[in-house]
């Protein structure tokens, strides 16, 4: 314990620029920071007795590596600052966030040293300003505040020290097994082999054998860089063998083209996404408008074991709906290989979907063998997190089915019969691959989200001509739609006329705007969390209604009122970046809110899975680090900008 003569017997020099404090202020504050609420009464008073108070404005610099001389303990006590260094380059390496009851300084005081780190503060701050003498008394005499400190040292040590050793093997990984996010596609490509376009099959069959390629790229006679289409081992096999064709033919009649690219500086893991959204096994790789190089997915999967794209085979091997159940079951450890080799929340979630679009294509493949083929083509929609490809683990089945206008009576009681069977059985498919129901009902077994084209065009313009309540909830969830499996031109057509009819709908699109506004923005969450007040999730908060929901809202809103044809919200932002009706400030910020909190909510969701817990979107802000709880406060604040945006636009509707 500080012993009352050593702290009567030190005279420090005080700061000029602070204040006097009532020490009840002080000492109401010190009792809930450790450690000084480890003191009894007496040694609290003595050390409120020495403290000052002094405000620094937003943006003050409190300390300056090596030049500061710290006299003073610092202990916030309303507000908050960032530790940082600045590298050879200039750019700030942020090291820390420190908020209410955090301290400043200890280190420097304890060991005699100017600042090892740039202070700044992040808000308007006040912090309590403890003399160094008075601070070096307490941790020389009183052993619970010694231990504290050199033990809260001694951590963030080894933790640094820690994280530097895991960085390490995890690049050692990157380079040597995991590579999907640490390579390029020019990295892996392999050597360009091409051939004219006049040269016979047999010759571009032997070519590939003896070179032992899957693939060949066929140019102008005339001119070797003009690459014009490309032959793969399957149009060997598909077009030539199976067909008996004739392999005298030149390779141009069974050639495919145009030939699909990638940029050479594009990551593996985006050529990768890109390769199980197309079906496409073979990409050129383009550098400076010249195609260098070849990648193909047997590049990928041979490189790397434990690929994503391992998993979507076994999806598309399947031939008996029973056998794609227990696959859905190994993406949260796919996604846990993925979060511990950097992969971010945008990469983790178009993965999820594209894994999921999978499933429900292979389920509907085989269920129109099982069932024969539908009385007129029609189109599975994909809506809400689906639609917009920002699925989570916590994924409801919201969909739809919109078929062609049937041609008469009979055809149009087959199509209500098949369609509704189909939607039966798929729907319960889902559910046994782990996929809950929809709480709206919006699913394709409701009848009003199963329905010819002109029937979804007349509901379509009936939401935006009379806007009510469960319509609006309706339309939010509708308007993320896109193709999920089947006739694609349903889908196009029924999103041309949505964005035809939409900019028009001013009413419409105004109460859109005011939902999105009426969302309540958890902007104290770095002082008192907005949270669930009782009930499951008491104390706990919904990261997705709060943080998620507004700026996807705000996106959804601003791509109908301008005509957009994209669905997923930063595909949408971009958009409205790059066609001058969103600030690039705005848009950048937006975006990096929506990624961080969908970062939060991945991660939350695999450690419930982890513990065999079902996944939910409620956080709980008070195991969160002060870092955490900043950059989620920053990402509150975009949202009231959003909502100040909307608010500009839709004033005068």
């Amino acid at each position: 314990m500080l012993r009352k003569k050593d702290v009567k017997a030190v005279k420090p020099k005080l700061d000029r620029s602070a204040n006097a404090v009532a020490p009840e202020t002080v000492l109401s504050f010190l009792k809930k920071v450790m450690p000084f609420n480890a003191l009894n009464e007496e040694g609290l008073r003595e050390v409120a007795g020495h403290c000052r108070i002094d405000f620094f404005p937003k943006g003050s610099r409190l300390m300056t590596v090596d030049e500061t001389e710290i006299h003073h303990l610092y202990l916030i006590q309303r507000g908050g600052v960032k530790a940082f260094l600045i590298d050879e380059k200039g750019e700030e390496i942020l090291k820390d966030y420190r908020g209410e009851g955090a301290y400043v300084g200890a280190l420097g005081i304890i060991r005699g040293t100017r600042a090892n780190l740039n202070i700044e503060t992040i808000e308007d701050t006040f912090c309590f300003l403890l003399p160094r003498e008075i601070f070096l008394e307490l941790v020389k005499n009183t052993p619970s505040i010694s231990h504290f400190f050199l033990k809260s040292f001694s951590d963030k040590v080894v933790s640094t020290a820690y994280m530097e050793l895991r960085q390490q093997k995890a690049g050692l990984r990157s380079s040597e097994n995991f590579y999907l996010f640490s390579m390029n596609a020019g990295d892996l490509a392999k050597e360009v082999q091409k051939m004219s376009v006049k040269s016979s099959i047999q010759e571009a069959a032997g070519t590939m054998a003896r070179l032992r390629i899957g693939s060949m790229l066929l140019h102008d006679p005339d001119d070797e860089e003009d690459i014009i289409g490309i032959i793969t081992d399957t149009d060997l096999r598909v077009k030539v063998v199976a067909t008996a064709r004739d392999y005298t033919e030149p390779v141009e009649n069974i050639m495919t083209k145009p030939v699909h690219t990638v940029l050479a500086d594009e990551i593996c893991f985006d050529v990768l996404l890109k390769m199980m959204a197309t079906g496409i096994r073979h990409l050129a790789v383009e550098k400076g408008g010249r195609i260098t190089g070849m990648l193909t997915s047997h590049d990928i999967m041979v490189l790397q074991g434990n690929s994503p794209f391992y998993l979507y085979k076994e999806v598309s091997k399947q031939r008996s709906i029973e056998g794609i159940y227990p696959i859905v079951s190994k993406v949260p450890e796919l996604i846990r290989h993925l979060i511990n080799e950097g992969g971010k929340a945008g990469n983790i979630s178009r993965m999820i979907s594209i894994l999921n679009d999978q499933i429900v294509r292979q389920i509907l493949m085989l269920l129109e063998k099982e069932m024969g083929q539908p009385p007129v083509s029609y189109c599975w929609l994909l809506m809400g997190s689906e639609g917009r490809r920002e699925q989570t683990f916590l994924t409801d089945q919201d969909n739809g089915i919109v078929y062609a206008d049937p041609y008469c009576e009979e055809e149009k009681n087959r199509a209500e019969a098949y369609f509704g069977e189909l939607a039966e059985k798929t729907i319960q498919h889902l559910l046994k691959c782990g996929y809950p129901p929809c709480p709206g009902n919006v699913m394709a077994t409701n009848p009003a989200w199963c329905r010819s084209f002109s029937g979804w065009v007349k509901y379509f313009n009936g939401w935006t001509g009379k806007p009510a309540a469960q319509e609006l909830l309706d339309a939010a969830i509708f308007f993320d739609f896109r193709a999920g499996y089947g006739d694609e031109k349903l889908a196009v057509s029924l999103r041309n006329h949505l964005i035809d009819i939409a900019p028009r709908r001013q009413q419409f699109l105004t109460i859109m705007a005011r939902q999105c506004q009426s969302i309540r923005v958890p902007l104290s969450f770095f002082k008192n969390s907005i949270v669930e007040r009782d009930g499951e999730h008491k104390n706990r908060l919904d990261i997705k209604l709060r943080g998620l929901q507004p700026i996807i809202g705000f996106a959804r809103v601003l791509a109908l009122k301008y005509g957009l044809k994209e669905t997923n919200t930063i595909s949408r932002l971009q958009a409205l970046q790059s066609e001058g009706h969103l600030p690039v400030d705005i848009c950048n910020a937006a975006i990096k809110a929506y990624e961080l909190q969908m970062q939060f909510r991945i991660f939350h969701q695999l450690e419930q899975i982890e513990e065999n817990r079902a996944p939910d979107n409620f956080i709980e802000p008070r195991i969160l680090t002060e870092m955490e709880r900043t950059m989620l406060k920053d990402a509150f604040e975009v949202i009231e900008k959003l909502q100040n945006t909307l608010e500009k636009l839709f004033s005068a509707a």
